[in-house]
């Protein structure tokens, strides 16, 4: 099943980074980021969740929800989380089960070599629930945070 626009996004259960689960359903009524990122504390992850911070004021008047999502388990995530005070919700998807639904998992091409990663994507789900906008492959992971800024304020 393709993240298509225009249509629902797939429902997920993921725990956070203390243990609790969030569920996607349940955040129906409000904009919501999801962006899947490879490992915590390498150096463009740390980079994209880093801009995502620096705009998390912005994001949150327009009444978004992010939830950044990779195979880290939760004590990585507290960590990532504390040393680079991060205000919003990292998931733990270490079966790559919802990143695969969500075309987040796959054959990359990291400098010339073919290998089964993360894809570095991000969802933008509306209140209704439904796909708004889908950006496959991330290039610039530091820049990307303002397009995601830009196309939830247009939501509002």
């Amino acid at each position: 099943m393709a993240i298509e626009e225009g249509y629902p996004a797939p429902d997920f259960s993921l725990p956070d980074a203390d243990g609790r689960p969030v569920t996607l359903s349940e955040l129906r009524g409000q904009p919501v980021v999801i962006y899947f990122y490879p490992k915590d504390e390498t150096p463009g992850c740390t980079k994209e969740a880093c801009a995502f911070r620096d705009i998390w004021d912005e994001l949150r008047t327009a009444g978004a929800t992010v939830l950044g999502i990779s195979p880290d388990d939760a004590s990585s995530h507290q960590r990532f989380r504390a040393r680079h005070e991060l205000p919003f919700t990292l998931l733990s998807d270490p079966e790559k089960e919802v990143m695969s639904v969500y075309g987040a998992w796959g054959e990359k091409n990291l400098y010339g070599r073919k290998g089964m990663g993360v894809i570095r994507s991000t969802v933008l789900v509306d209140g209704e629930g439904l796909v708004h906008k889908h950006w496959r492959r991330v290039n610039k992971a530091a820049d990307h945070p303002h397009k995601v800024l830009e196309a939830v304020q247009k939501l509002s």
